[in-house]
């Protein structure tokens, strides 16, 4: 067991999820959780997921927790842990699970104290779902852990570590700027390209005679599942990267340009060559073991 209590701020999917996990897999003995939500914590409460939950304030179990968890949207972070902070019992390790690094470390910093250590995290997981009743207990199965710790060899990052890999997780450690461009790139500006596909298929249903839905094929269907994820978080999200995804989308614009241009001009070998190319990352993404060649792997169709 890596923490006797744990907080979870904010019991949606990836909180509510590593709540399961943590009973699961033993990583502690008592699991709180705090959401703003009444229909959340009710729905926390009939699941049975945590050993106590709360509406709001959550002073007792923040002084009681020997790790607090923020799983709220990048941009509460700041306001959140200026609450629970101050609450925080001595020694007690604060963590969170936001897509972004640099923006979150900026926002918590200030609130921090020299008795309790902040180790950023980002568990790279989830689904289009949520809510508590879309949490998992298997979410984070051999799925990477990002720790973006701003201090080198603290005890506590290996002490989270060991909570992660404990949830079935691998770890990595990055620092706050590799993470926030390298998830740009994976994550951030598909999650865009995404929004911008499916708004453009919407308003040319006009254009194929409302007929965009009715004869979706799947790549459509895969552009459609992405942009169905939360929308305050994204929006978060890509306010608070906005530097590394504008110079990942500067990018991808050049690429699609060369690409459009080689469809103008009939050039097939160009078109070939890039082709072979990004088949050869999918086959790398399923050898390595972050996805499956069935379809639908890890949907919920």
């Amino acid at each position: 067991m890596t923490f006797k209590t744990i907080l979870i701020v904010g019991g949606g999917l990836i909180g509510s999820s590593i709540a399961r996990a943590a009973k699961a897999y033993s990583q502690a003995e008592t699991v709180y959780i705090t959401d703003t939500s009444h229909s959340a914590c009710s729905a926390i409460e009939r699941l049975g997921i945590a050993d106590g939950v709360s509406e709001g304030q959550a002073d007792y179990f923040a002084s009681q927790a020997d790790l607090v968890i923020l799983c709220v949207p990048p941009g509460r972070m700041g306001d959140v842990a200026e609450k629970i902070i101050p609450n925080m019992k001595s020694g007690a390790v604060l963590s969170d699970v936001g897509s972004i690094k640099g923006a979150v470390i900026s926002a918590v910093t200030p609130f921090l104290r020299g008795d309790i250590t902040f180790v950023p995290a980002h568990p790279i997981a989830g689904t289009e779902y949520s809510g508590p009743e879309a949490g998992q207990a298997d979410m984070f199965k051999d799925r990477w852990c990002v720790l973006t710790p701003t201090k080198k060899n603290l005890p506590e990052t290996k002490q989270l570590k060991a909570f992660w890999q404990g949830l079935g997780s691998q770890v990595s450690i990055m620092t706050p700027k590799r993470h926030d461009i390298v998830l740009a790139t994976t994550s951030h500006v598909p999650h865009l390209i995404a929004y911008t596909l499916v708004g453009t298929a919407v308003d040319m249903e006009t254009v194929t005679d409302n007929e965009v839905v009715k004869y979706s094929a799947g790549g459509f269907r895969d552009f459609t599942r992405i942009a169905a994820s939360d929308p305050v978080m994204w929006r978060d999200v890509f306010l608070s990267n906005r530097e590394a995804t504008l110079e990942v989308v500067d990018r991808f614009i050049e690429d699609l340009t060369a690409l459009k241009r080689a469809i103008r001009w009939e050039e097939g070998e160009t078109l070939l060559e890039h082709f072979a190319k990004t088949r050869d990352i999918r086959r790398r993404i399923i050898d390595a073991g972050q996805d499956s060649a069935e379809p639908n792997f890890g949907r919920h169709d």
